[in-house]
């Protein structure tokens, strides 16, 4: 198999992982809080992704954690992770799905705004057709508006915040030291949560069990993102990050019987068709442009 194949078949792999991960999650949220739901999960994914780290050598030297960026970083994913999770306890998941797939779309205008990256007229016309597409899906003022679409919103911007950050950490801190404290914080920030959200609910068993189910795929689904960005050519792996949306609807209906009516499919439709040709426009003017590097181990938001 070539590289670029190989590449697509880890990232298509990750992008199944993820979403099963955030299916579990939405039907985990009709049995308790997602403040509960963030501290269990994101107890089990700190020992995993820790242990990784630990076995990797990345824990040696802790207090680079400390460093502005990271906490920077580590602030957005926690924004990101509440926003995300709060869209998706109310939301169908083909509808949040489809919002984040704006994700490479606002990061190169953050890049562009931001950080002075040139971005051309076309890839600014993408940008705006994408969000129109957004802007469908959400239908603010019509009927079927929903506040949590918002939500949805809110966390694709922390997700720029975040990925732009990203980009700026010195290359001697390692991502694994990273992803841990980013899990350790969610967890932690979960515990303040449980309380104004409902409370604490007794686990049962099966609900022990989706939780260790869901971070593990977790964990399944970052080392996958890792060995796709590995492999091949970034830009044209990046594409594959769309099949996403397909699985988000397909297990939208089969879990929660969730039917996408037409404008959310327009809008789909125009972010995804925005966000390839976006990333066809990068592979031509120059590979690994921001599009296709949103595609990566931070991806909006891994659910840490």
């Amino acid at each position: 198999m070539s590289p670029n194949l190989a590449g697509s078949a880890y990232m298509a792999i990750a992008m199944a992982a993820f979403t099963v991960n955030d299916t579990m999650t939405k039907w985990l949220s009709t049995e308790m809080n997602m403040g509960q739901v963030m501290v269990m999960r994101g107890l089990i994914a700190s020992l995993l992704i820790a242990s990784i780290a630990w076995h990797r050598g990345d824990l040696a030297r802790p207090l680079l954690a400390l460093h502005p960026l990271v906490v920077l970083r580590s602030a957005a994913e926690l924004c990101a992770t509440v926003t995300f999770l709060l869209a998706l306890a109310h939301l169908p998941i083909g509808n949040v799905s489809s919002v984040l797939q704006a994700l490479p779309l606002a990061v190169t205008m953050g890049a562009a705004l931001f950080l002075g990256e040139p971005v051309g007229w076309r890839r600014w016309l993408s940008i705006a057709v994408g969000f129109c597409g957004v802007v469908i899906i959400i239908r603010p003022g019509f009927a079927g508006f929903s506040v949590y679409s918002l939500y949805a919103l809110a966390s694709v911007a922390c997700c720029v915040v975040r990925d732009l950050a990203t980009r700026r950490l010195p290359h001697h801190i390692p991502a694994m030291l990273v992803s841990t404290v980013t899990a350790v914080l969610v967890a932690f920030c979960g515990i303040f949560l449980i309380e104004p959200m409902g409370g604490w609910r007794p686990l049962d068993a099966q609900n022990t069990t989706v939780l260790v189910a869901a971070a593990v795929l977790l964990v399944i689904g970052y080392h996958h993102i890792i060995k796709a960005m590995r492999t091949g050519d970034i830009s044209f792996i990046a594409p594959f990050r769309y099949t996403s949306l397909l699985w988000a609807l397909i297990l939208g209906y089969a879990v929660f019987g969730d039917l996408p009516d037409l404008p959310m499919l327009a809008g789909a439709v125009i972010i995804v068709g925005s966000g390839l040709y976006m990333l066809m426009r990068e592979r031509r003017v120059a590979p690994n442009l921001p599009a296709a590097r949103s595609t990566s181990p931070s991806m909006a938001p891994d659910g840490l």
